[in-house]
């Protein structure tokens, strides 16, 4: 940043955040920030609304910025403070100031997020957002709207904060850039916009510019950045060759920045020997942003409008597909939507939705699965719907079981790993837009193969179809809502023909054939013939290596195998149907120790549905050699016309083994009944406990919530009165040593003429310690002949004028003894006090003149 330049121009807006225990990083953050950096600084702070604030005045002694509270509609000016009034809310609009109230109570206001989640929208990647000291969360759900922005993230080292809750949470939440002391984050912040301004990368604003994006920025081999991307995939094995270059260098430089290196060689040196630092710029590119109901119009058109149409296909189970989930609000909320579209449809209730739920990301993955939420997704989520699927704990809302079973998560790699098939919806929101369009146009005819005829595709608000509009018909196109429609001829000859390869460049190896023999090119009629009618005509089969592994797919398996939930796992147990798992994995077992093939006949696909039956070969390999030791399965449907024929016959050993297992599971089914009729009657009493205990801890937790508000507000307001204390002990200091330095002899009395204070001379008058504070005028003694000192001073208490006599000392002293009423700064008469100035040398003066005068 050219610091020349921007001390007139505003270069950035800084949003601060902090609650209990923040003062005191406050005041180091700022006295430690450059008066001329060119950036304005907004402070927001947990505060009392019933109080005075204190906060401006107090930041004003560290710093030469201007600090000032925020008033509606004040511009952003650089290089000043602005401070949030008490019982608002502040927001940034047009490089201008908004204000206002509250809705919430008093114990769930989140001004922090409120305030960084408005610099998002304002400024997306130049916003800057700062958590210091705090309890409780406040401040994470706006860091990760400007992470997702693209801004910069700092927050203050949990160790160093006297509340590490704010800071903690916004760790944990993945989006923070920078960790450091309160007075090391201005120099590491200016240090990160100084590194991040020096290359800037022109972003593309249109498709068009997109497309000329990845075409006219090459990633070329040995380059620094096609080093990057290599390191990463022999790291994590992702491949991000094909994300857009624009979003890959801005994220890089972003970690650059943090790490103050000044080229890309300098960081690609960096990473080779920092491991960690893989796994820190791989969640950087990740940008696991999300929320519940995000675009509230796309999910009211889903619930009134596209589920509905969904459900009136007739089918008893749909099945979902949300790509790219991040930490699970988007599938948890369609779950939410569906369950509520089935208590208003009670005719519909027997159909059921499974939704399957992906992202790269472990971390994400994992917390996903835990469907613990913090107390701000209040902001997204009505508290109907809070009161209804969540369960509210101390710090968190649980997703309950009824929703969390709707969801399987898996880590899926939607370039590299088979996708899910046979889906009615696939939710696929705010990912292409990191993808470059090669990628895209390779993407979305994997996303048509994988959708059933007349399912939905739902992508954000910046994606369309691009140039597969001959794939999907938009039903809104205005909310990016589309429907599958069957392909043209031209474009089904590019779709997939080999199961699901890679869609990724730099994969080192297929995932579905361990043939190393290169592969004819698809370049005559015959060839490309043969294919087709393998693909679409040739019964499904696989093979399995000794260990069940699938290694070759031919035909469509969709129908009989299914990728399992959790990490990609191409074994064929994981896989096959449910239905069908059992009898072939005794089949598979049978078949080693025969050489004919084994014929399974009439094998149910669903538990619901007898009139879908499939026959199943199953054959152990002996030739050719490539093949030995492999088996393979092939899967044949039932037509419906021979469904009412007799079975051929099944091998015996085979049926009779299948009979055991049926016994012992109609065995095992009896203990279970009869132990869930024992358990029922606990049950009963455990719920009606139980839901005592729910009702007594709502109302516990209301409770808490007001009291950790207000033990917050206390917090703020007890370090500001001490700030305070702290200034009026150092005004008393100076006030008591400017007293001690005149040469005046001073006596402060009350109301009562009781002593309140003394100066040093008076002790040396009138016997006074500092035991003596608060005994009456009248138990003192003193050397001045004075007896009528009381008197006079109850007379001037009484009627407000001054006294003023020369009176003599037992030791030949003379002093000007005046008496005033003592008048406090708000014109209250609260006590008398008594000056006493010695006049000896004047008195000594006066008779040496008269005594010369006689003579």
């Amino acid at each position: 940043m050219n610091t020349v330049a921007s001390k007139n121009t505003l270069a950035g807006i800084v949003g601060i955040g902090a609650s209990a225990g923040g003062l005191q990083p406050l005041e180091q953050f700022l006295s430690h920030t450059p008066p001329d950096s060119g950036l304005a600084w907004i402070v927001v702070q947990h505060m009392d609304p019933t109080q005075k604030a204190l906060l401006t005045e107090l930041l004003q002694r560290v710093t030469s910025m201007k600090v000032q509270q925020a008033t509606q509609g004040m511009p952003v000016c650089a290089n000043q403070v602005y401070v949030i009034p008490p019982d608002t809310e502040l927001r940034v609009h047009n490089a201008a100031l908004q204000l206002t109230k509250p809705k919430q109570a008093r114990g769930l206001r989140l001004p922090v997020d409120i305030l960084l989640q408005s610099l998002a929208d304002s400024l997306a990647e130049n916003a800057i957002g700062v958590i210091l000291s705090g309890m409780g969360s406040d401040g994470t759900l706006g860091a990760q709207a400007i992470k997702a922005a693209g801004g910069l993230i700092a927050v203050q080292q949990p160790a160093s904060a006297q509340f590490d809750s704010m800071p903690q949470a916004a760790i944990a939440s993945g989006c923070v850039d920078i960790i450091a002391g309160a007075a090391e984050l201005p120099a590491r912040i200016q240090s990160a916009i100084v590194q991040m301004t020096a290359t800037p990368v022109k972003m593309p604003q249109t498709q068009a510019d997109a497309d000329a994006d990845a075409e006219q920025q090459p990633k070329a081999a040995g380059s620094p950045l096609q080093q990057i991307i290599t390191q990463l995939q022999s790291h994590s094995r992702h491949d991000f060759s094909l994300y857009k270059t624009s979003t890959l260098q801005r994220r890089i430089e972003r970690r650059m920045a943090i790490h103050n290196l000044s080229d890309m060689p300098q960081y690609v040196a960096f990473l080779a020997s920092n491991p960690q630092e893989n796994d820190l710029l791989f969640k950087e590119l990740l940008i696991g942003v999300t929320q519940f109901f995000r675009d509230t119009a796309v999910w009211d058109y889903l619930a009134e409008h596209a589920l509905p149409a969904l459900l009136q296909q007739g089918d008893s189970a749909l099945r979902a597909w949300c790509i790219g989930c991040s930490t699970g609000e988007e599938a948890y909320s369609l779950a939410i939507v569906f369950r509520q579209l089935l208590e208003h449809q009670p005719q519909l209730r027997h159909i059921s939705l499974k939704i399957f739920a992906s992202d790269l990301s472990p971390d994400a993955i994992a917390k996903a699965r835990r469907g613990q939420y913090p107390l701000t997704i209040s902001e997204q989520v009505s508290p109907e719907r809070l009161q209804q699927f969540f369960t509210r704990h101390d710090s968190y809302y649980q997703i309950n079981q009824s929703i969390r079973d709707m969801v399987l998560f898996a880590q899926h790699d939607v370039i590299l790993d088979p996708p899910f098939t046979r889906q009615d919806l696939i939710v696929c929101r705010n990912l292409l837009i990191y993808f470059d369009s090669l990628l895209q146009r390779k993407l979305l005819p994997l996303l048509h193969y994988s959708l059933r005829p007349g399912g939905m595709l739902l992508l954000g608000s910046s994606e369309t179809v691009g140039r597969s509009q001959d794939l999907f018909v938009p039903l809104q196109a205005k909310l990016r809502l589309f429907q599958r429609q069957e392909a043209l001829a031209k474009t089904t000859r590019s779709l997939p023909v080999h199961s699901f390869p890679p869609l990724s460049t730099l994969a080192k190896e297929p995932l579905v054939s361990t043939d190393k023999t290169p592969q004819p090119q698809s370049d005559n009629l015959q060839t490309a013939a043969d294919q087709v009618l393998l693909q679409v005509y040739a019964p499904a089969a696989v093979v399995l290596n000794s260990t069940g592994d699938i290694v070759y797919i031919s035909g469509r398996t969709g129908k009989y195998l299914e990728p399992a939930a959790g990490k990609a796992n191409w074994n064929f147990h994981a896989m096959v149907r449910e239905t069908l798992r059992l009898p072939l994995a005794m089949a598979l077992q049978q078949a080693q120790t025969k050489a004919a093939p084994l014929q399974l006949h009439r094998l149910p696909l669903t538990n619901d549905d007898t009139s879908m039956q499939v026959d199943v070969t199953v054959q152990a390999l002996q030739e050719p050699g490539a093949l030995q030791g492999m088996t393979m399965i092939v899967f044949r449907d039932v037509a419906a016309a021979n469904l009412s024929q007799e079975a051929e016959d099944v091998d015996f050993s085979l049926a009779a083994v299948q009979q055991q297992y049926l016994d012992e599971i109609q065995s095992l089914r009896e203990e279970t009944r009869n132990s869930k009729e024992k358990l029922q009657s606990s049950n009963e009493e455990l719920q009606s406990t139980n839901e005592e205990l729910q009702s007594t801890n709502e109302e516990l937790t209301t409770s808490k919530e007001e009291m950790q508000s207000m033990n917050e507000e206390l917090q703020t307001i007890n370090t500001e009165l001490q700030a305070k204390l702290d200034d009026l002990a150092l005004a008393q200091s100076d006030l008591q040593n400017t007293l001690n330095s005149v040469e005046i002899a001073i006596l402060f009395l009350d109301q009562q003429l009781n002593v309140r204070r003394y100066t040093d001379r008076a002790a040396n008058i009138i016997n006074l310690r500092e035991s003596d504070l608060g005994r009456p005028l009248s138990d003192l003694t003193s050397s001045l002949q004075y007896p009528a000192l009381h008197e006079d001073a109850l007379d001037t208490l009484r009627t407000l004028k001054f006294s003023e006599k020369q009176i003599p000392t037992t030791d030949e002293r003379w002093f000007s003894v005046r008496i005033m009423p003592y008048r406090r700064l708000d014109n209250v008469i609260d006590g008398v006090v008594i000056t006493l100035v010695d006049i000896s040398a004047t008195k000594k003066l006066e008779a040496a003149l008269r005594e010369k005068s006689r003579h």
